[in-house]
């Protein structure tokens, strides 16, 4: 019995995969029932029964998903480019849904995001995606790494994890303007606090890029730091990358216990080495580093 729903959702998380690897093509129900090997005549009901929303549904949020990211992180994308890419046929077309869905405009949503209901929209995306995409982790998993010390440039986050979006946004276009690119610069996140502490006020959270360059915060809240050196307990985490805390609750709870070292006082964070939507969702990876003494 095990083995059967062991393969199930195997076949199940195969449609998910299939579906990021190929947003741009024709996500049809024979096709993805298809991965699946089950019959079309059945698929769609089990689909529904597994995550919560339609096939149907699932494509459209993951389409508009992307959509959103390229709007309010790539200003490069021009707005017919992106409705295309989501499956409109005419920018009107997406307008309207766009603004069905998130009480904005593509155009306004661009220039300033209402991000409330865009958490609100995408939660059964991502409530489907919890059920069977999460990684288990083991021992193997992890490696103990001499990092150097790394001199950052930081932009802070402190209050509702809700606006932290809009701190990303801001955050990408002072690095973009101080021509500080992921590619040649590197992005951590470091953990000041809990991801959802008692009180929302309480979270805490910074953006970095890496730089030895004197930083210029043209009017950003932008201040200079490092990340010190020593020695880190690594995880590597490939796909799905918004919420690390499984990985991050493995380390502290599962790995640190078990292997006898003892946490340095900083706090834990991750280098994200890509970004969604640059790379499909699956594709992303971060690795997390726990310091240690």
């Amino acid at each position: 019995m095990k083995a059967a729903l062991q393969n199930y959702q195997d076949r199940m998380r195969r449609v998910l995969d299939h579906i990021d690897r190929h947003l741009d093509d024709d996500l049809d129900l024979e096709t993805l029932s298809g991965v699946a090997a089950f019959s079309k005549f059945h698929f769609h009901r089990q689909f529904t029964a597994t995550f919560g929303l339609s096939v149907h549904r699932y494509v459209q949020l993951a389409r508009m998903k992307r959509a959103s990211h390229q709007l309010a992180y790539m200003d490069a994308l021009d707005v017919t480019d992106i409705a295309m890419d989501a499956g409109y046929d005419a920018p009107d077309a997406f307008a309207r849904a766009f603004r069905q869905r998130f009480g904005q405009s593509p155009s306004s949503f661009r220039k300033s995001p209402d991000w409330e209901p865009w958490l609100a929209a995408f939660g059964p995306l991502d409530n489907a995606r919890s059920k069977l995409m999460q990684t288990t982790f083991t021992n193997d998993d992890v490696t103990i790494r001499d990092v150097p010390t790394t001199k950052v440039a930081i932009m802070e986050h402190r209050g509702d994890p809700a606006m932290l979006p809009a701190t990303i946004q801001r955050f990408i276009a002072w690095r973009e303007a101080a021509g500080l690119h992921p590619r040649t610069n590197p992005t951590f996140n470091i953990w000041r606090s809990e991801r959802r502490p008692a009180s929302p006020s309480d979270y805490s959270i910074d953006l970095c890029v890496g730089t030895d360059r004197p930083v210029d915060a043209n009017g950003d809240d932008i201040k200079a730091g490092e990340i010190p050196g020593g020695r880190c307990a690594v995880l590597r985490v490939v796909g799905y990358t918004d919420n690390l805390e499984p990985a991050a609750l493995y380390l502290y709870r599962d790995w640190l216990p078990a292997s006898g070292e003892e946490a340095r006082d900083f706090p834990i964070y991750c280098q994200r080495l890509s970004f969604f939507p640059e790379v499909p969702e699956h594709e992303t990876v971060a690795e997390l580093f726990l310091p240690l003494k």
